[in-house]
This record gives C-alpha cells, sequence and structure tokens, in this order.
C-alpha cells in the first residue's frame, strides 16, 4: 500500500511549488529534505514576470507583501527596458529566496502536503505499478512507496542519478564569487559593470547589506569542495577595482560557475524531474530559481490528475514534450549571455556588434519575452494563434461581477471563459465540470489585446491557452477538453 501518492525530494521553491499544486489537484503529496531547517540564506532575489504571474494565478502575490518589479534590466550586460514588451519587466526583485521558500512552505502545509525536514534520500527502487524510495531520519532509516517520485533536489541530484537520467552538456570552465557584504555601502553596478580583468556587481539588499558578484576572466573551477573563504572573494574583488573589503562582515559568502547541463529525460517511468535537477546554467538575469518554479506549475495539475485517475492517457508525457525545450532555451541565452558578459576581450567584437543589435526593438522584444518568461508557448498541434501561449493577467466583468483570468485559476482547474454568453459551449463543457469552471464574462474594458475578438478560451490550470475560438460553434473545444482533462466517465450535462 502506498504511503502518499507522490515523494517530491526537495523542499526548495520548485518542490514546495510542486506540492502546493498538487494538494490543490486532489493528490497527497510528501516532500522529503536532506537540511534539518531552512537555511535561511538570500541566494536568489526574486523571480521573472512569468514567475510573478504564476504566483497571482493561486493568490500567493498578497504574501510577497507589494514585490518591486524593475522595468530596466539587460542582456549580457547590454542594458534596456523590458517593457518594450506589453507584461513584461526584469522581474520582482529584492525578495531573498529564503523568503520565497518560506511563503511556499506555508502554503503548500496549508493544502496539507506533508514536509519531513532532516531526511535524506539515499536509494531508489521503481517498479512498473509504483516507486519506493529509502531515507536516512533521524530516527533511522525509512521506506516510502508512492505511484511517482519527483526529484527537485538541486544540481547534484541524487534522484537523477539514481534513475540513471543522463546530464549531458558542457562543464564549468571558470568560477565566480558571490558575498553579502554588512555595512560597507558599495558604490551600486546593479546591472554589472566590464573592468579589465573581469565582470563585477554589486546592489543594496538593505540600507547595511549589499549583495556583490566577481567574476575574474581566467579563474579556473575550485578543485576542492570546500565553503569558499570570504578572503578569496575579497581578494578577487580587491584585484578588479582596486577596492579592499577585506575586513568586511558578511552574511553569505558562496561560489558558483558556468557549468551548463540538461537532463537527457524530465520522465524515466515513475520518476520525473523538475528545477536544477533537470537544468544547470549560469546564473544569468535570474531565470533559473523561476524556470524551476514553472517547471512545477506545468508538472503539478498533470500528476495530479495522474494519481487521481482524471488523466488523459497521454498528459503527463507532455510535461517532457513542452519543458524539455524551454530548459533547453534558457540554457542557450544564458550561454549567450556569459559569452557576451563575461568573455574578455577577445568577447570586444561580438559586444560592440550586439550593442547595435539590441538598439533595435524588435530584438529587444525578441530577447525581453525569453528573459521574462511570457513568450513561451507550448506546440499544442495548431488551431487558433492563441493556443499553448500564456494567457495574460486581464480584468472581467461577468454576471457575476468582477473578476480576473488570475483570480479565476486560484484553485488551479481548468477554466472556459465563455466571452459570447454562448449557452451552447457551456453545454459542451458540462460533463467536466468537476474539473473546469465556466464562466461567462467579458474584459472589463476595451481589450486590444489577446481576448480582442475570441468568442471563448480554454485555459489549462498553468495558465496557457488549451483552446481558442472567435467563432461561434465551439469546433475543435470536445476534442481540447477531452485532451487536457481527460475523459468523463458520466457525461449527462450539468446545467449551464
Amino acid at each position: 500500500m502506498a504511503d502518499t501518492d507522490v515523494i517530491v525530494v526537495g523542499a526548495g521553491p520548485t518542490g514546495l511549488t510542486l506540492a502546493g499544486e498538487l494538494r490543490l489537484g486532489g493528490a497527497r503529496v510528501t516532500v522529503v529534505e536532506r537540511l534539518a531547517e531552512p537555511t535561511g540564506q538570500s541566494r536568489g532575489l526574486g523571480f521573472t514576470a512569468r514567475a510573478m504571474e504564476a504566483f497571482d494565478q493561486r493568490g500567493l502575490l498578497p504574501r510577497f507583501g507589494t514585490p518591486e518589479t524593475s522595468p530596466v534590466g539587460h542582456f549580457g550586460g547590454a542594458r534596456f527596458d523590458y517593457t518594450v514588451l506589453p507584461g513584461a519587466h526584469f522581474g520582482a526583485r529584492g525578495i531573498p529566496q529564503s523568503r520565497t521558500e518560506a511563503v511556499l512552505e506555508e502554503w503548500a502545509v496549508e493544502l496539507g502536503a506533508v514536509v519531513h525536514r532532516g531526511w535524506e534520500f539515499t536509494g531508489l527502487d521503481a517498479g512498473d505499478s509504483a516507486v519506493e524510495i529509502t531515507v536516512r531520519t533521524p530516527e533511522g532509516p525509512r521506506r516510502l512507496r508512492a505511484a511517482y517520485l519527483v526529484g527537485a533536489d538541486g544540481g547534484q541530484s541524487p534522484v537523477r542519478e539514481a534513475a540513471g537520467i543522463g546530464f549531458p552538456g558542457t562543464p564549468a570552465a571558470r568560477v565566480m564569487y558571490l558575498a553579502d557584504v554588512v555595512g560597507r555601502k558599495l558604490r551600486p553596478r546593479p546591472l554589472g559593470e566590464r573592468l579589465e580583468h573581469g565582470m563585477v556587481m554589486a546592489a543594496p539588499l538593505t540600507d547595511e547589506v549589499d549583495r556583490i558578484i566577481v567574476c575574474p576572466d581566467g579563474a579556473p573551477p575550485r578543485e576542492d569542495a570546500e565553503p569558499v573563504a570570504f578572503a578569496e572573494v575579497a581578494d578577487a574583488w580587491r584585484r578588479l577595482t582596486g577596492e579592499d573589503i577585506a575586513d568586511a562582515d558578511t552574511e553569505w559568502v558562496s561560489s558558483f560557475t558556468d557549468a551548463t547541463r540538461q537532463a537527457a529525460a524530465y520522465r524515466a517511468g515513475r520518476v520525473l524531474l523538475a528545477g536544477d535537477a533537470a537544468h544547470i546554467h549560469l546564473p544569468a538575469g535570474g531565470q533559473g530559481m523561476s524556470t524551476g518554479i514553472l517547471d512545477a506549475v506545468n508538472l503539478g495539475w498533470k500528476l495530479a490528475a495522474e494519481v487521481t485517475g482524471r488523466a488523459h492517457p497521454d498528459l503527463l508525457d507532455t510535461y517532457h514534450a513542452e519543458r524539455h525545450p524551454v530548459g533547453a532555451r534558457l540554457l542557450l541565452n544564458t550561454r549567450a549571455q556569459g559569452t557576451v558578459f563575461l568573455g574578455g576581450r577577445e568577447s570586444d567584437p561580438l559586444r560592440a556588434l550586439f550593442a547595435e543589435l539590441i538598439a533595435y526593438d524588435d530584438v529587444k522584444r525578441h530577447l525581453a519575452g525569453a528573459v521574462s518568461g511570457i513568450d513561451v508557448r507550448y506546440d499544442l498541434g495548431g488551431g487558433h494563434p492563441l493556443t499553448g501561449g500564456r494567457v495574460a493577467p486581464r480584468a472581467l466583468v461577468g454576471p457575476a461581477g468582477e473578476t480576473s483570468t488570475a483570480q479565476l485559476l486560484h484553485p488551479a482547474r481548468g477554466v472556459l471563459l465563455d466571452l459570447a454568453d454562448d449557452p451552447e459551449l457551456r453545454a459542451a463543457a458540462a460533463p467536466w465540470h468537476d474539473r473546469v469552471t465556466v464562466t461567462t464574462a467579458k474584459p472589463a474594458d476595451d481589450p486590444h489585446d489577446q481576448l480582442d475578438g475570441l468568442h471563448a478560451l480554454l485555459i489549462r490550470p498553468d495558465g496557457h491557452a488549451a483552446w481558442a475560438s472567435a467563432a461561434p460553434g465551439g469546433e475543435g473545444l470536445t476534442e481540447a477538453l477531452h485532451r487536457w482533462f481527460g475523459p468523463v466517465t458520466d457525461r449527462k450535462a450539468v446545467p449551464a
């Protein structure tokens, strides 16, 4: 007998997001985490525009206070305004990863997820009908059995290794450093500054703490696995900037590399991967944590439908099909940024050419869409041009009052947005009433956007359009409902 429906290994942002998504979908979920307590470290400092939308779709944004977004960012050090693309920005900034993890864990536990800290994954036995893992706990070894296992356990991922999933890519070629420095009030360099022997960044986290990043040219990866000492970071900072910060206090010191790898498969039978377990890369543009969160948002409703018996037979396979290309594109853009921004003098011609290209609005829109995540479009097989794309946040008004596309997605159910008050469409969707919310509404004002001219729109729980039509009749709607929300055994219509 299974202990739970899904075991998630790793209680970082990806694993905790997935736990909440699974619970919203009705799945039992147990999270096991090696660390006995959260690190409390700042680590990632915010999330992308699309991850911010995903949190809004679950009603989580108020828990972060009032996130401050930055319209201006960079791509490979080239500064530009991301709002050249409607809905895009350089992300919510200044939110420490420790805060993000705390919000997500509170949410997941409220929904009924079980989180075991101090439980370390040590082994895996995956069969055709279930998966069993062994864990080391403070009380001794334990075995847990579930229908599925998800590794959200970081770039070194013991789950990925135990499942025999390859992790091809390029090894590290250089080391870079970061530290949260206390009480020095360093000159801000928020988008980075190229110097003769490398690149440095500095940005205030609070009135007293500055985050610094030091990327010396030609510094080989560290051969030992020992934690980096601040003296090493301060020495690199002095060599590049001439500033001596060796006597400063610090809240966190770490190092990272430009290693770039992606899992060969995001699913191997009953084992799946998400977040850093599926992809590692240079942390350019602050995209890594957000991509992992969006992996979880894509996977959660599908896996919950699978374990609760509501899924189309091919639904779970769409996780790899949709998210693996997104991960590959992430690796492409972070490698490109590293080459442009961190290359030595040999990259000067590339930097000059890139500065010319980024002056064009079309180029800005393309890059803004890539880094913000809002241009991700899954290949769902044709149909209306909106199909597969993300549905932008939109205020709506209807017979039931005011709402929004984000608010309708709070329960992580499908949404059929009836924009033309069409009873035939509502009747067609009625057999899926237990998994799809049907709402009759219109944009609160003149849209001139995605909803302009639409008759109806079917939205998946992850906020992507599953079907759209500009004409009455609902051609293709039943097929889309079946594909994304599974077969129905009782097709008796429920009053629309």
